[in-house]
């Protein structure tokens, strides 16, 4: 028998601290991002590809620079002051965005905002871990994952309210950007204590060759399933760019972000109950059959009715995977790798961020944007086969 989904109440204070924590700093984020491509495009004249270069080198940034902070998380036996360094840095960095005036200047700021983002990733993971009880972990990372997107969905949102108030002055909305990051910081620093650690506790390099070996076959199995679902999963600025393509006007563009996160938001709590209850090998396929339909959707229709259904099952596939995989890792890692396994697990992943971003920009400006979204269901199909395969030989 099915047991009753956990009440959130039930959830630590701290998962909710953190997910409060990660939802301010998405609103200060994406204020930013869901104007970025079109700043970039439609201010500074860069490429379709130049986007997607960027956004791959951002992210990659983010998730490489993980390894080393999960791996000195492990090693220091301390979570919480490299997440507070990781979620400052992002904060600072976000009034460069207001003042550049050239491709490079918005590079630099960027890849310095994922440098934080990486900083803080793998930490903030690992101490959520650490914080939820193992029954209600996957409800525990759906929960910050959800708390996470509303901030995903409300900073577009105040980006589309500020741009029709200010005449679509993108400077003006990327210094608002800059108040909700600076709460984040502060909440996270007096709100979440880190639990204690044995006094006696030994400590050993991370990325020692015993260490490693430790993580055993489960841990890499989901590190490449990971890095194949990544590679089928290109930036969300695809998804901006598509929704212009559309005839949707510039200020209310970022609305798909909205929409998009607005499912995400609702769907990660419930899809990560579920994966404490059922195989994860085939939450992970359902998701992937959601992604495809999704790129189908987004390649075929013209509308901006077809667009939205499109953004939706996006949301939806990004609710069934990204908290089931976090949870993964911690059910295959031990606890005091934690830290190092997710930040190999987003190393790997991060370099499929930047092939796949750089490919679906190749084929936007090559062969149009309805390329892009058929390559990524292409590569979907070829995750869902490698899955398919693994349980087969499983079984």
């Amino acid at each position: 028998m099915i047991k009753p989904a956990p009440s959130p109440a039930r959830i630590p204070r701290g998962i909710w601290v953190l997910g409060f924590v990660s939802m301010l700093m998405d609103i200060s984020s994406e204020m930013v991002h869901s104007l970025l491509p079109l700043f970039l495009v439609g201010t500074l004249g860069a490429s379709a590809f130049t986007v997607g270069i960027i956004e791959g080198l951002a992210e990659s940034t983010a998730l490489i620079v993980k390894v080393f902070s999960g791996a000195l998380s492990d090693y220091l036996g301390k979570r919480k002051g490299l997440a507070v360094v990781g979620y400052a840095l992002g904060a600072l960095t976000k009034p460069i965005f207001a003042i550049a005036t050239s491709t490079g200047v918005v590079v630099a700021a960027r890849l310095l905002d994922r440098v934080g983002k990486g900083i803080r990733g793998a930490p903030r993971d690992a101490l959520v871990a650490e914080i939820a009880p193992p029954e209600m972990r996957g409800a525990a990372f759906g929960l910050r994952q959800s708390l996470d997107t509303v901030g995903a969905f409300t900073g577009p949102l105040l980006a589309v309210g500020l741009m029709l108030l200010w005449a679509n002055d993108y400077r003006k909305v990327f210094w608002v950007a800059v108040i909700p990051g600076l709460l984040a910081v502060a909440l996270l620093m007096f709100g979440v204590k880190e639990p204690e650690r044995p006094a006696n506790e030994k400590r050993t390099n991370p990325i020692k060759r015993d260490n490693l070996r430790r993580l055993g076959l489960g841990y890499w199995w989901v590190v490449a399933i990971g890095a194949v679902f990544t590679l089928a999963r290109f930036s969300e600025a695809f998804l901006v760019l598509r929704a212009q393509q559309t005839g949707v006007a510039t200020a209310l563009v970022p609305l798909v972000m909205v929409a998009m996160n607005l499912v995400y938001a609702g769907s990660a709590y419930p899809f990560g109950w579920l994966s404490d209850r059922m195989s994860h090998d085939k939450l992970l396929a359902m998701g992937l059959v959601v992604l495809i339909a999704a790129d189908l959707t987004l390649a075929s229709g013209q509308g901006w009715q077809t667009l939205l259904v499109g953004v939706a099952l996006w949301g939806v596939h990004m609710g069934m995977t990204q908290g089931l995989l976090a949870t993964m890792v911690a059910d295959t890692a031990p606890a005091d790798l934690r830290g190092t396994a997710y930040g190999f697990f987003n190393l790997v992943s991060g370099l499929s961020m930047l092939i796949a971003s750089g490919l679906a920009g190749w084929l936007w400006d090559a062969h149009g944007s309805q390329a892009t979204f058929y390559g990524g269901a292409v590569l979907s199909a070829i995750a869902l086969l490698v899955l398919a395969l693994r349980r087969a030989k499983a079984s």
